[in-house]
């Protein structure tokens, strides 16, 4: 009655992460736990196509790395302001009869099933995005020196720990520049292992561009300067030695103290190679000179690249696709074969086997892969079974 007019089906949502530069925390998506989007609609006689659904958008702050927890991949690293990644693609919508017309069959009475999404889970990590890191033993003055420098406003307490998070300030210059600083949560011996808030710290160091080692040079609580900072770059080194070949300079902090002056000439003897900054925070005393410096030296490095090209995949759905064989094949009972694979179970869940032809199609896609001839090669014979997922078939002439 005027040939097949199956329209095809609409493309089922991409699930699009995308930075936006005021979001400072992955709270909402935390709340989230499981992320969806719609099927494409369904084709429809007259040749009418199923609409596209609509892509799922998720906000996320600038500074965050994706990571696929079944391969460990990191496939996406956000960092400028709007970007966006396609985490999860949508599968696209299946084929109306009518795009299966051919001069032999004129008029195919059957048609695909959508392609099934991508589903995958990821690890948001969020590492902020700061020029300047603070690194340093709790309370040795970290908080006090960004909120003198800075517009930040960072707690201060005479008590460990004081900063739980990190702290961001903007920091401008005399002479109009400007650079981000970050006040990091105290550092403590075992912090690459996770002792204290751990990772929690360090992971925040690997953005900036220059790392600030702050040492309270008046030594309370029975400090000893020189051995906090060794210890320091130890943890740095064990956790990443990315952290340790990053430009430094080292802030004595707490100058005003009755043996800080000793102090920094033990220090500077021990170090001789270490360039020092004294400071007194609270009357003002050296932070010109410091912040000069600390902008020269942000103002010579490149953005930081966290991860290089070998390590992003630009696609982790192609990366996937190109690296796996179409097909494999196990005996797993006797008489009995499992057939795994993308592109096989792909044509699996977009076949319609209540439709003869769609059948007839799924057993030539396979012999065309290559199926039957594997399949004989490793052994099955005529009237073995062959699972798909969960599905059993005969393996026929």
């Amino acid at each position: 009655m005027g040939g097949p007019n199956g329209g095809n089906g609409g493309h089922g949502a991409n699930v699009i992460f995308k930075t936006d530069e005021g979001l400072k925390t992955l709270i909402d998506l935390k709340m989230m736990k499981h992320v969806k989007g719609d099927k494409g609609g369904n084709g429809k006689g007259q040749d009418r196509h199923g609409a596209d659904a609509n892509d799922v958008v998720i906000k996320i702050p600038c500074g965050t790395t994706i990571t696929d927890v079944e391969t460990g991949d990191v496939i996406a690293d956000l960092v400028h302001k709007d970007e966006e990644f396609i985490v999860a693609h949508g599968g696209r919508g299946g084929l109306g009869n009518h795009a299966f017309a051919t001069h032999e069959n004129n008029a195919p009475e059957f048609s695909e099933l959508g392609e099934p999404g991508e589903k995958l889970t990821i690890k948001c990590e969020l590492k902020v995005l700061a020029d300047v890191g603070l690194v340093g033993m709790p309370s040795v003055g970290k908080s006090t020196l960004i909120n003198a420098i800075s517009n930040a406003n960072a707690k201060v307490g005479a008590y460990h720990f004081t900063t739980l998070n990190p702290n961001l300030g903007f920091v401008k210059l005399k002479d109009n520049r400007s650079f981000i600083m970050a006040d990091l949560p105290g550092l403590i011996e075992g912090a690459s292992e996770g002792i204290g808030l751990g990772d929690k710290f360090l992971k925040h160091a690997m953005r900036t561009k220059v790392i600030a080692h702050v040492v309270d040079m008046g030594a309370e609580e029975g400090r000893d300067p020189i051995d906090d900072y060794k210890k320091m770059v130890n943890e740095l080194a064990k956790y990443d030695e990315k952290l340790v070949n990053k430009p430094h300079i080292i802030i004595a902090t707490k100058m005003d103290l009755d043996n800080a002056e000793d102090n920094l000439a033990k220090f500077k003897k021990e170090l001789p190679n270490e360039e020092v900054y004294p400071i007194i925070a609270p009357l003002d005393e050296g932070l010109d000179d410091l912040i000069i410096r600390l902008a020269d030296m942000v103002d010579s490095l490149e953005e930081v690249k966290l991860y290089d090209d070998e390590e992003m995949k630009e696609s982790h759905v192609l990366y996937k696709f190109k690296n796996e064989a179409p097909f494999t094949i196990e005996k797993i009972g006797d008489g009995l074969w499992q057939l795994k694979g993308k592109e096989v179970e792909r044509l699996f869940h977009m076949t319609r086997f209540s439709e003869p032809e769609g059948v007839e199609r799924f057993g030539r896609k396979l012999r065309g892969m290559g199926v039957d001839e594997a399949l004989e090669k490793a052994g099955a014979c005529r009237g073995d079974d062959v699972q798909i997922e969960d599905y059993v078939f005969e393996f026929k002439n």
